[in-house]
């Protein structure tokens, strides 16, 4: 038998049996198109009354949450647009361009998804993106990132957008060039985590950047040749592989179908490996701070150099612009010739 209805009365409140108790409803009736139509809200007041009160004065003022206008323009319909356009969105970018956009679309999707792009402004972007200053190719990515998903809203949704709030935000650039490590660092490898190792000898080999060394798969080498991907142009190329690195290669334990495995099939991430690098760069001190993933890869240019190859074959080897090679050929020049003044001194 049914317990009695509350005894509490109001315009347009209705109660309903609902599961074995009574629940309150709000109701609200208009005329659309000569017909007449109705919509309930149910108010969960939990047998409050102080509490269906509050709600069933939101639901009379057309504030309660149910009544809320599904919002228009928001960050989360425009990012999930973009994965889907295969033609001017996400499809129209490289795999390890769409990859990198991942994280940060991954950020705003969390914290802004349900707000209006349009009440977006240029203060809010510029502090998002100084809380991520300790890690400037993250900020830059965030900037970039914001003004992709701005220019795309603005052109293919033709959604009413003002000013781009992060235009000139993606501010990173190295400070200074790369720095070719030193040899008591390359030899400091030894002591490093085996993935930090592993990553080291891989760059410094193959003169890929680090990104597409990192995630090389142990099929990409074979015999004296080794495949390496060239990310900038997009292609597969066929490399001389250098003895050490194929010695090193050879004496490491096979945990996967990559060289740096996270699993049977996967690779472990750029953001892992740069991760344990910076730890690991921490215990070598103050001046080991200016050496980063990359200068391996300047170094591969400087000892090419320093064996007598020509910019040519440098370039076939790294990849590299004739003016990167031609300025890092500059520094390998030096230490050669200062070697040569030096040892006349004896």
């Amino acid at each position: 038998m049914r317990p009695p209805k509350p005894r509490i009365s109001r315009p347009r409140l209705n109660w309903r049996w609902v599961r074995g108790k009574w629940e309150p409803y709000h109701r609200v009736t208009w005329s659309e198109g000569g017909k007449q139509r109705c919509r309930e809200i149910k108010l969960d007041w939990r047998g409050d009354a102080q509490e269906l009160d509050r709600l069933y004065w939101l639901a009379q003022a057309g504030q309660h949450q149910a009544q809320a206008r599904p919002s228009r323009y928001t960050w989360r319909e425009c990012i999930e647009a973009w994965r889907r356009d295969k033609v001017r969105g996400a499809g129209k970018v490289k795999a390890t361009t769409r990859a990198s956009y991942q994280r940060p679309m991954d950020a705003i999707m969390e914290k802004n998804g349900a707000k209006d792009m349009r009440k977006t402004t240029r203060q809010a972007v510029r502090g998002a993106v100084g809380k991520l200053s300790d890690t400037p190719r993250k900020a830059s990515r965030y900037a970039q990132t914001v003004s992709l998903l701005w220019t795309y809203a603005r052109r293919e949704l033709d959604w009413p957008l003002g000013e781009n709030p992060a235009s000139g935000l993606a501010y990173y650039k190295p400070a200074r060039a790369f720095e070719p490590w030193p040899e008591w660092m390359v030899e400091k490898l030894e002591e490093a985590p085996a993935s930090v190792r592993i990553a080291a000898q891989l760059i410094l080999g193959t003169g890929q950047r680090p990104s597409a060394a990192i995630t090389m798969r142990r099929d990409q080498f074979s015999g004296e040749w080794m495949s390496v991907h060239d990310e900038k142009g997009d292609q597969w190329l066929e490399v001389y592989c250098p003895p050490r690195l194929r010695a090193f290669i050879q004496d490491q334990p096979v945990r996967g179908s990559h060289m740096l495995a996270k699993n049977l099939t996967e690779p472990l991430g750029y953001h892992a490996i740069e991760k344990a690098f910076r730890s690991w760069r921490s215990t070598l001190g103050e001046r080991a701070a200016p050496y980063s993933l990359h200068g391996l890869r300047k170094l591969a240019i400087v000892e090419l150099a320093e064996a007598g190859a020509s910019d040519a074959e440098i370039q076939a080897v790294t990849g590299q612009s004739a003016e990167m090679v031609a300025y890092y050929r500059s520094r390998a020049s030096r230490r050669r010739l200062s070697k040569a003044a030096q040892e006349r001194r004896k």
